[in-house]
């Protein structure tokens, strides 16, 4: 009897505490449902959300961690789009600049950023460096070291590996074209005279002006720099070409061997 009693009272205590778990369960769900609503972007007013905000108000009218998460489209479990924009603006100096150093695979590093997003980031950034390219007329003409950075910057500014590039002038220090001679690694690139030399015969230029990086940021010159300028100098004139300047690009700067009389 006592046996029989005491099953009774444990299938009582079981069917309760199923009861009461199931009960739970329904809760954490619709806080779930609660939360995952907040975070979705369409819960939010219509003037609000990037792309309808674009389309209203005018690309202008949004912050870059908007635009960002337009290339987003979506964010992840825990953030909106425009959540992981931010945070990842934010871990990158609030700067676009420093966004458009980032490699796929730093991209990739944010929860919520696979291959495809990373690569729609990469492609945007490129489309700009490609228009700021493209507004500097070819024929421009080179007055200062100033001017010449105004070309170069773009394609030398955010790179992590060492480029050199050459630019090309005619009598009249117009530009002619500019063109890559070499890429190298993070802490140098192997430049051959001859691969500067024959293309300035080829498109007649009367002088150049050479250009590569320092994905450092450091500015100054090594001893390599200095002597392959001297070099390079010495081989241009023997063709009667001079070479104008050498500059160094940094991170949003850069340094010139003529003006600091190198």
């Amino acid at each position: 009897m006592n046996g029989t009693r005491e099953r009774h009272w444990l299938q009582k205590y079981y069917f309760k505490f199923y009861e009461k778990t199931l009960i739970l369960k329904d809760i954490t769900n619709v806080l779930e449902e609660s939360q995952h609503k907040h975070l979705t972007i369409k819960s939010w007013a219509e003037d609000d959300r990037p792309r309808e905000k674009l389309v209203t108000k005018g690309r202008q009218s949004l912050s870059d961690a908007e635009l960002l998460a337009i290339l987003l489209a979506s964010g992840n479990r825990n953030e909106t789009a425009v959540q992981l924009a931010q945070r990842i603006l934010k871990e990158n100096k609030n700067s676009i600049n420093e966004l458009a150093k980032l490699q796929l695979n730093d991209l990739k590093k944010f929860k919520g950023v696979g291959e495809a997003k990373a690569v729609t980031i990469a492609a945007a950034l490129e489309i700009g460096r490609r228009r700021t390219d493209e507004s500097i007329d070819e024929k421009t003409k080179i007055t200062s070291s100033k001017s010449a950075y105004a070309i170069l910057k773009s394609k030398l500014s955010d790179l992590p590996h060492e480029e050199f590039w050459v630019l090309f002038m005619s009598r009249s220090n117009s530009v002619i074209k500019t063109e890559c001679i070499s890429r190298g690694g993070i802490s140098g690139t192997v430049v051959d005279v001859r691969l500067i030399l024959k293309p300035a015969i080829e498109c007649l230029a009367s002088s150049i002006i050479l250009a590569h990086n320092h994905p450092s940021g450091n500015l100054k010159p090594s001893q390599e720099d200095i002597y392959l300028t001297k070099k390079i100098k010495e081989a241009a004139k023997l063709i009667d070409i001079s070479l104008q300047d050498h500059l160094i690009i940094g991170d949003q700067a850069y340094l010139s061997f003529a003006d600091e009389g190198l």
